[in-house]
């Protein structure tokens, strides 16, 4: 069963066509039968809204249900795709609650056909209660948020240790070179002739003046960001990346998911993204001080300190870095919209409106209000 009407989340929050094709019945029969854990095809359940990738939940003969994900070979080669599966496999090992991977016949769990590579896990356990919500729309009960926090910092308690050289790929990965560098513009400058498509595309934007402005508040904090202890990050920390024990306070998170922006940075990159995903309802700015949401903020701190030591310098600093915190991705959805996908408008959005507009409002009013709250969580 496909469903030709698939549409997934938009830069806008609105639903659009995919760019990727909805997963089919023919190439996930040939994909499973790969997998002698899955036993083959019986039907596929659910596509995915996620607009970066093909997935869905999918039943199978053997395996009972298990969900797929297919990314084109432009975004994840199977090497790289790899690179997510060890950060998985060490959470695991060290008792954070993630999905298992089914691996192929030749214990390959990164599976390459064609010009697509494909991943196989198990169901998520516990009830996905924020599947269709879109990122940066904060969660509906503030204890959720707290719960979250305190499972990000379990997270990176299971990470330490994990010495992985960083991600093979700049597209659509979490990383943090340009926040922590002396010389962000030198910096970039260095990357580009291994980031053709990006370069391609910067060469039509004064991105050096514009990099030198969106980094101007940060230049005090940035030697102090250098110095953080490095930690393999999930990236993507909001709600619809957990499934939970249910919906209300007491509900628990019963596993992590998607580790598809993972990369080696520190821990308090991984919490200002926590906070940039689900404190600021970034598509309901008219909202005014609404869309800013210093409680989800704290709440996330607090959830996190419960469980791993956060002093008053370190709140700070999570401060000044989270205007900031975006860059790197969001000059890898410039790459991926401008290189992959082809698509002019989309990424004009992810510079404009991504890259500059997050950074610029955080000098207005209502950003500087959220910062403060911020250093105030003691």
């Amino acid at each position: 069963m496909t469903d030709p009407t698939h549409r997934v989340h938009g830069l806008a929050g609105d639903e659009i066509a995919p760019d990727w094709p909805a997963l089919a019945e023919p190439e996930l029969t040939g994909v499973l039968a790969t997998m002698p854990a899955a036993g083959g095809l019986r039907r596929v359940l659910w596509h995915s809204p996620r607009p970066l990738s093909a997935a869905g939940l999918v039943e199978t003969a053997r395996g009972g249900t298990v969900f797929v994900k297919r990314h084109h070979v432009s975004v994840r080669g199977a090497a790289t795709l790899a690179e997510e599966h060890a950060l998985l496999a060490h959470l695991k090992r060290h008792g954070l609650p993630v999905v298992e991977l089914l691996a192929d016949r030749d214990g390959r769990t990164a599976l390459a056909h064609g010009d697509w590579t494909y991943e196989v896990h198990t169901a998520a356990r516990g009830e996905d209660l924020y599947r269709d919500t879109m990122s940066w729309q904060p969660p509906d009960r503030l204890a959720h948020a707290r719960t979250a926090g305190r499972m990000l910092a379990r997270l990176h308690g299971a990470s330490a240790g994990h010495s992985a050289t960083q991600r093979g790929t700049h597209i659509l990965v979490a990383r943090s070179e340009l926040a922590t560098a002396a010389d962000p513009v030198a910096t970039l400058q260095a990357q580009l002739p291994q980031r053709p498509a990006l370069a391609d595309y910067l060469a039509r934007r004064d991105w050096p003046r514009d990099l030198e402005r969106l980094f101007a508040p940060w230049r005090a904090s940035q030697p102090a960001l250098a110095r953080q202890p490095r930690l393999w990050t999930h990236g993507d920390w909001h709600v619809s990346n957990l499934c939970w024990s249910g919906a209300g306070d007491d509900a628990e998170v019963t596993c992590v998911l998607d580790f598809g922006l993972a990369a080696a940075n520190f821990a308090l990159f991984d919490l200002a993204t926590a906070i940039e995903r689900n404190a600021i309802a970034w598509l309901a700015l008219d909202a005014g001080n609404a869309a800013a949401r210093p409680d989800i903020a704290r709440a996330l701190i607090a959830g996190y300190r419960a469980e791993l030591p956060l002093g008053a310098d370190e709140l700070h600093l999570l401060a000044d870095l989270l205007p900031v915190v975006h860059v790197d991705f969001a000059l890898s959805e410039v790459e991926y919209f401008h290189g992959v996908t082809r698509s002019a408008h989309a990424a004009d959005v992810a510079y404009d409106t991504f890259l500059i507009g997050h950074a610029a409002w955080f000098e207005g009013a209502h950003g500087q209000h959220l910062l403060a709250a911020i250093r105030e969580a003691h």
